[in-house]
C-alpha cells in the first residue's frame, strides 16, 4: 500500500466523521477519536500459569494447553490440545480455560518468542493453562479483539523490549498488566475480530499452498538428484545390480568401492593463537562458517587443537552424520575435534559425492553403522564410515552428472526462493493488516 492510500486509510478510521485523535501512546499513534485507550489489567485479568508438566495421581487429571499448542496455533480448540496433565483442585479452578481466554507465551530462549498469543475459540473440557504461559481472561473487553492486538506487531514489539534476561528471557506480570490498548465499541471490536478472522484464513491458505509448492519441488530436487547419483544420466546404458539394497541396480561400467578407498580420516590440529575461520555442520545448509550464529551466543573462545579443514574436505558431524549432518567444505578453515575430516585419496570429483552423501540414500546406513547405548547418542566413526560401499562413476561421468546437477538444482532453487519469498510477503501483509485493523488505522464496517 503506498504512503498516500495508508494516509486516507489512517484520516478515514472506524468512527462516522473519520476523525482521529493522538492515542498517547508513541508506538499505536493515532486512533479514532472515539475510541479510548486502557491498560489491559483494566479490561482483563492476568493470570500467569505455574502448572507444570507432571502428572500426580491424586490430583484432577486434565489436558495441559502447553507452549508449543500456543507457538504453533492462532486458537486453541479440542483438537489443539493433546498433552494430558494434572492439577490440583485450585489450580483447576483458576487455570481452566474457558471461551473468549487470551493465552500468550511468558518466557522463552529469545525475545522475540516473547507474548506469542493465542485465542480460545470454543468452551473446552478439562484442559488447563500450563505452564511458561500467561491466561489472559477477558472482563471488560471482547477476547478475540485483545487477541488479535497482542498479534500485532506494535505490541510484539512491545513485549521484547519490556522481556527480561540474558539466556532465557521472561516476560513479567506487570509488563502485560500495563500494556496500553486501544478500546473501540463493542460492534467495532466484533466487526474488527470478523474482519480479522476471515482475511488471516484467505492470507494462511494462500500460503499454505506456496508451503505445499515448495515441498513437491523439494520432492522433485531429492528425486532428481537420486536418480542421477544412482543410475547416470543415460538411462540407454545395460545395468547390473549394485549389490547394494539401498541403492539398486547401477550402470554396468561403474564400480561399487568402499569410502576408505576414496577418502581419509584427517587429523591436522590448528597451531596456538590461530585465526582462521570457524567452520560448522548443519544438516540443512551443509558447511557454513560459525560467525554466521556468533549473535545467538555461538562464537568459540579458543580454536587451538581445533582440525585443520581445507577446501574441497567433508566434515562429518558424528553424532548427527544419519541426520545428514555431513557436508564438504569450500572453505579454509578449522572445525570441533569433535567433528571428522575425510580428505579423498584419489582422483574423483568431490561434488558428486556432497550429493550422494547429502541426498538421503545412506541416512540409514549411517544410523545402522553408528554405535551407541540410544539414538541421542549413536556415533559414527570412520572404523564403520570406511566400510560402508559408495558407487563410483567413472570422473568424466561424474563431472557430468555434477554439472547437470548443479544447472538442474539450481533452477529448482530459484523457484523455491522466489516462494519463500512470496510467503515472506503475504506474512509481513498479513502482520500490518492486523496492526491496521486494531488500531483503526483502516475501515473495515463495508468489509466483506
Amino acid at each position: 500500500m503506498g504512503k498516500n492510500t495508508t494516509d486516507q486509510a489512517v484520516t478515514r478510521g472506524l468512527n462516522p466523521n473519520g476523525e482521529m485523535k493522538p492515542s498517547g501512546v508513541e508506538w499505536i499513534r493515532d486512533i479514532p477519536a472515539h475510541w479510548k485507550v486502557r491498560r489491559l489489567k483494566h479490561v482483563a485479568k492476568i493470570l500467569p500459569s505455574n502448572v507444570d508438566k507432571h502428572i500426580y495421581p491424586d490430583e484432577i487429571q486434565v489436558r495441559l494447553c502447553n507452549y508449543t499448542d500456543v507457538y504453533y496455533n492462532d486458537y486453541i480448540t479440542v483438537d489443539t490440545v493433546l498433552k494430558k496433565g494434572s492439577c490440583k483442585e485450585s489450580e483447576f479452578t483458576k487455570f481452566a480455560l474457558r471461551k473468549g481466554d487470551v493465552i500468550i507465551t511468558k518466557d522463552s530462549e529469545t525475545p522475540d518468542d516473547i507474548g506469542v498469543p493465542t485465542y480460545v475459540k470454543g468452551d473446552l473440557d478439562r484442559v488447563v493453562c500450563g505452564y511458561h504461559l500467561t491466561m489472559i481472561r477477558p472482563l471488560a473487553c471482547h477476547g478475540e479483539f485483545i487477541f488479535r492486538f497482542i498479534q500485532s506487531d506494535r505490541t510484539r514489539r512491545y513485549f521484547e523490549v519490556n522481556s527480561n534476561g540474558i539466556t532465557r528471557y521472561g516476560l513479567g506480570k506487570s509488563s502485560i498488566e500495563n500494556l496500553l490498548l486501544p478500546i473501540p465499541s463493542d460492534s467495532e471490536q466484533t466487526q474488527i475480530a470478523n474482519f480479522l478472522d476471515r482475511k488471516t484464513k484467505q492470507i494462511d491458505e494462500l500460503i499454505r499452498i506456496k508451503e505445499r509448492r515448495i515441498e513437491l519441488m523439494q520432492e522433485q530436487r531429492t528425486a532428481l538428484i537420486n536418480q542421477a547419483v544412482t543410475k547416470g544420466l543415460d538411462l540407454s546404458v545395460e545395468m547390473k545390480p549394485s549389490g547394494l539394497e539401498w541403492i539398486g541396480e547401477i550402470p554396468r561400467h561403474w564400480e561399487v568401492i568402499n569410502t576408505k578407498y576414496l577418502f581419509r580420516l584427517v587429523t591436522e590440529p590448528a597451531p596456538k593463537n590461530n585465526d582462521y575461520e570457524l567452520l560448522s555442520i548443519y544438516t540443512e545448509i551443509g558447511v557454513k562458517p560459525r560467525k554466521e550464529l556468533e549473535a545467538r551466543g555461538n562464537r568459540a573462545t579458543t580454536t587451538d587443537g581445533y582440525w585443520l579443514v581445507k577446501k574441497g574436505d567433508f566434515i562429518v558431524n558424528k553424532l548427527l552424520a544419519w541426520m545428514g549432518a555431513i557436508g564438504l567444505s569450500n572453505y579454509e578453515g578449522v572445525t570441533s575435534p569433535a567433528y571428522d575430516i575425510l580428505r579423498k585419496s584419489r582422483p574423483l570429483n568431490e561434488r558428486f559425492y556432497e550429493y550422494l552423501f547429502r541426498c538421503g540414500l545412506y541416512f540409514t546406513e549411517f544410523k545402522k553403522r553408528s554405535r551407541g547405548i540410544m539414538e541421542v547418542r549413536l556415533r559414527l566413526y570412520f572404523d564403520q564410515f570406511g566400510q560402508i560401499p559408495l558407487v563410483f562413476p567413472p570422473v568424466d561421468e561424474q563431472n557430468e552428472i555434477v554439472d547437470f546437477l548443479d544447472y538442474k538444482t539450481g533452477q529448482i532453487d530459484e523457484l523455491i526462493a522466489a516462494e519463500q519469498q512470496k510467503i515472506e510477503l503475504l506474512k509481513e501483509y498479513r502482520q500490518s493488516l492486523i496492526s491496521e485493523a486494531v488500531t483503526g488505522k483502516i475501515d473495515v464496517r463495508n468489509e466483506v
